[in-house]
């Protein structure tokens, strides 16, 4: 006799069905018990079978269970986790068994479960459990889908090989792909997924993961019903991530996101209440779907209400401050238009942690356990009076304050930085801009800046404070090729961003290097056939360890040759060498505030020319030396991310200057050369000079001896007496030392549009002048605009100011010959949109869309500011700690370059370690 019962799973509960089965095998004892549970399939299944003879209700000791069937599992791991025990009584059938075979169901590892009664000894009882493993995942096929998606969906639904598969995977799985999509407008995504058993291995299945997206919907319309006071357009707008299509709309999609709509729809409601409608409500919205245009049209049915003003606002419970002042710090008056969003950011602004409202009032004053709140205490008519109940609470003061997440960085190096220090009083001001701080030192991941508070007593008045980072990397290796400047230029540079030199010759502390004490030490190598440069730096912002005083050291050396342009090789008798020196202080002050920071700085620069004659220096042969002192004065207060900076400004206005060494050292500069022009005693026939005048022997000429022209009734060599034996040479050097002096001034900001969204804006001004007329301003220290502003291999102090849309330094003034001589005076404006696509530790990557313009002049006579030449265009940053900025922009210049007729157009720019 064989009995099998079958029941549907959502329909029944096992245990009633296992009584009813005891009840009928109380009629019929020589049955054997089996109970099998499919657990894969959508049945549960309950067989009975004639074998063994047994009492039915009996009560047995479970001598033992065997593990039958193909398994890859321990078996006694398996009897473990059913909950059965040697000696345990049980009863057959029973609870016991039911139970067991819940527990192993629960592990969702098998696809059928089976207990059988093998034999029975007096009271003894031994059972066989029967297991059918779930198959396991072999390899996943994704059908209609890019190959460049297939790894992210294995990976966010785990379809990993091993894994046991099931119908909850299964399910599981197709509904996160149809969501997905779904959210991206592909409201007809359908997902269908099949098992093949794989006959090559055991128990092991592949799938097969077909996806059919469909076209892509959109919001073909958004319709307001019932609005008379605000516009569609206006309430549209309201909605910031719910958009019908639009084709001049490019930063967000018309998709449909459920979840950004509901929050879009109190969005709606915001806005009325920003207008004075407090009343304001939607009472109803439907979204249906067009088949015929296969988009999605929305309507929403609003209830306006009346228009409400401010009434009387009294200020109850405050003792710190007066009436007056917080209702000035409220800004909102009697008789204005009621705006209820208005008003709770002015008493608690949640999306500016350091925003100006009274509830940063009190907390940057102590009371971190105040608490503010606006209630309605009377509507008359169009009128509603308010009560802004405080309680201030006592004074709180920092107890405790830890860092943790610092592997390498010493801690003095974090404690320095910080403003919340044990004792003082409490202030959220100075907590935001100690997070601001460690962020700007680059090593911790800013993002990832966690100050948890800890052990808040409001019965002590005390808080402790634990700053969490995440340390990232901070040294950064430079390596590359690639050819400019005439020739393959190679270039390795290594930046150790926090250096311990104290620990230099400590040789544990070589991890490769000493690390973790905030200085900075630079190696750069970079060479061609044209040029070789050589440069090593030094910072510690600390110097002396006890106030934030930054010193900075570098010295420098580079050698350049110019092309031959025949054999288009480099011509190594004429070079430029340019030595370079530079010591600097930076203090921090706090007047006006403590943003700002003056720095000072010494620099030498000795340049060597050896028949180095180009259109940039008047003179080919000799030596230049420049000894100049920079101050500058800068106040920064960009957020704590320097990477990606979302608020905040930056302005530094700098001035470089030289000695006047015209006002003491006698020169006329009216009559004198340039640099390699002497005075030598001529000392053959009479002749007419250049000039008209008549030389005779013994008169004393002007010559340059690189210029002059063996031709008949002229100057020779060989009749000008040697100038190192005649003690008449007047040594004057035109630029023996360079005069002049550099103002500089720059103004940055950030500004927070929406979002993610940042717009920068930045302008730039720089002018170059001479104290002296007559000698004029130098060659040297001279601007370049256009193009990536990347300085190549050129150390003569010029500076490269980036104006994309036009290839580097195109938009420099040139001499007579067409050759570029540099700007003393330009400006620059420019505008950008900064949009993250990733900010994590790894690495940083932004787009951009940027406005620029900008230009350059030969002297300030000709300055205009207004004649600018202008470009626009898209871009990409990649920042990785190990390797700095990279990036690439595509601009396109509107106006012509200097001499040409029509507008440049596109340019390709790629940035390597520009600043941020």
């Amino acid at each position: 006799m064989r009995l099998s019962l079958v029941i549907k799973k959502e329909n029944a509960d096992l245990e009633k069905q296992v009584n009813k089965l005891n009840n009928f095998l109380v009629l019929n004892k020589s049955i054997k018990l089996v109970i099998t549970v499919l657990i894969f399939g959508s049945f549960t299944q309950i067989k009975a079978q004639e074998r063994v003879p047994f009492d039915q209700g009996k009560k047995y000791i479970l001598a033992d269970v065997a593990v039958v069937g193909e398994i890859s599992f321990n078996t006694q791991t398996v009897v473990t986790f059913s909950g059965l025990q040697k000696g345990q009584e049980i009863t057959v059938p029973g609870e016991e068994i039911s139970t067991a075979i819940k527990k192993l169901g629960k592990l969702g590892l098998f696809d059928e479960i089976s207990f059988y009664i093998n034999r029975i000894e007096n009271d003894s009882i031994y059972l066989d459990l029967n297991i059918v493993e779930l198959p396991k995942l072999n390899e996943v096929k994704f059908v209609g889908v890019k190959k460049s998606k297939t790894e992210t969906l294995i990976k966010d639904n785990s379809l990993n090989k091993g894994k046991v598969v099931n119908e909850n995977l299964i399910t599981t799985t197709k509904n996160y792909i149809e969501n997905k999509y779904k959210k991206d407008g592909y409201f007809n995504t359908k997902v269908n997924i099949n098992t093949v058993k794989d006959t090559a291995l055991v128990n092991q299945v592949n799938m097969v993961v077909t996806v059919d997206t469909g076209d892509k919907v959109k919001i073909q319309n958004i319709d307001f019903v019932g609005n008379d006071k605000i516009s569609d357009n206006v309430l549209k707008k309201a909605m910031k991530d719910t958009k019908q299509k639009n084709i001049l709309r490019v930063l967000k999609a018309s998709k449909f996101i459920k979840e950004k709509y509901k929050t879009d729809l109190e969005k709606v409601v915001a806005a009325y209440k920003e207008k004075g409608y407090r009343d304001a409500r939607i009472l109803s919205d439907s979204v249906y779907f067009d088949k015929n245009k296969n988009a999605l049209n929305i309507k929403i049915n609003v209830e306006e209400g009346n228009k409400y003003y401010f009434g009387d606002i009294k200020f109850l419970g405050n003792t710190v401050y007066t009436d007056q002042g917080l209702s000035r710090a409220l800004g909102v008056k009697k008789g204005d238009t009621y705006n209820g969003v208005l008003l709770q950011k002015r008493i608690a602004d949640a999306s500016k942690p350091d925003g100006e409202d009274i509830d940063n009032l009190y907390k940057n004053n102590g009371y971190l356990f105040s608490n503010i709140n606006a209630v309605e205490v009377r509507t008359a008519n169009d009128t509603i009076d308010f009560e802004i109940r405080i309680t201030e609470g006592p004074i709180a003061y920092f107890n405790k304050i830890t860092v943790v997440g610092n592997d390498k960085t010493n801690d003095r190096v974090i404690y320095r930085e910080l403003r919340t220090k044990p004792g003082e009083k409490y202030s959220k001001e100075e907590l935001v801009r100690t997070i601001r701080e460690i962020g700007q030192l680059g090593f911790f991941d800013p993002e990832a800046i966690d100050p948890k508070f800890k052990n808040v007593d409001s019965g002590s008045g005390t808080v402790d404070i634990e700053y969490n980072l995440v340390e990232k990397g901070s040294s950064q290796i430079e390596l590359q090729g690639g050819y400019g400047g005439g020739g393959f230029i190679g270039t390795l540079g290594l930046s150790f961003n926090n250096f311990s030199a104290r620990n230099m010759f400590n040789k544990d502390a070589y991890r490769p290097l000493p690390m973790g004490d905030g200085q900075k030490v630079s190696l750069r190598l970079q060479a061609s056939t044209f040029f070789q440069t050589y440069s090593v730096s030094f910072s510690e912002p600390w110097f002396g360890g006890k106030k934030p005083v930054q010193f900075s050291s570098s010295i420098s050396y580079s050698k350049q040759f110019l092309n031959n342009f025949i054999t288009q090789r480099a011509d190594k008798t004429k070079s430029f060498n340019i030595l370079t020196l530079s010591v600097g202080l930076a203090k921090r002050l706090t007047v006006p505030d403590d943003f700002f920071v003056l720095s000072q700085s010494l620099s030498y620069q000795h340049y060597a020319l050896n028949n180095y004659n180009t259109g940039l220096f008047t003179f080919g042969d000799g030596t230049s030396r420049n000894f100049a002192y920079t101050i500058g004065l800068t106040r920064s207060s960009k957020g704590n991310n320097p990477i990606f900076p979302t608020y905040g400004s930056e302005f530094s206005l700098s001035a470089k200057v030289t000695p006047p060494y015209s006002l003491f050292n006698g020169i006329d500069y009216s009559t004198l050369g340039d640099q390699e022009e002497y005075k030598f005693k001529y000392t053959g026939d009479a002749y007419t000079g250049t000039d008209g005048k008549i030389v005779n022997e013994g008169d004393y000429v002007e010559a340059i001896p690189s210029q002059i022209n063996p031709t008949p009734n002229k100057v020779t060599l060989d009749n000008i007496a040697a100038a190192a034996a005649d003690p008449s040479k007047v040594d004057q050097k035109k630029f023996n030392w360079l005069e002049y002096y550099k103002i500089k001034f720059k103004a940055d900001w950030y500004t927070k549009i929406y979002g993610k969204l940042v717009l920068r804006t930045l302008t730039e001004f720089g002018f170059l002048g001479a104290y002296n007329q007559e000698r004029g301003v130098v060659p040297f220290e001279r601007f370049y605009l256009g193009g990536d502003g990347l300085a190549n291999f050129s150390m003569d102090g010029r500076e490269t100011i980036q104006l994309r849309g036009y290839p580097n330094n195109s938009l420099t003034p040139v001499n007579n010959t067409g050759e570029q001589i540099g700007a003393t005076v330009f400006n620059k404006f420019s505008m950008e949109l900064r949009y993250p696509i990733t900010l994590k530790q790894s690495a940083s990557i932004y787009a951009l869309a940027f406005m620029e313009a900008g230009s350059s002049f030969g002297d300030f006579k000709s300055y205009n500011p207004f004649a600018l030449s202008r470009s626009a265009g898209v871009g990409l940053r990649v920042f990785m700690p190990a390797f700095g900025l990279l990036g690439i922009d595509f601009g396109h210049g509107f106006d012509a370059l200097p001499g040409q007729a029509k507008a440049n157009g596109w340019e390709t720019h790629f940035i390597i370690g520009q600043q941020f």
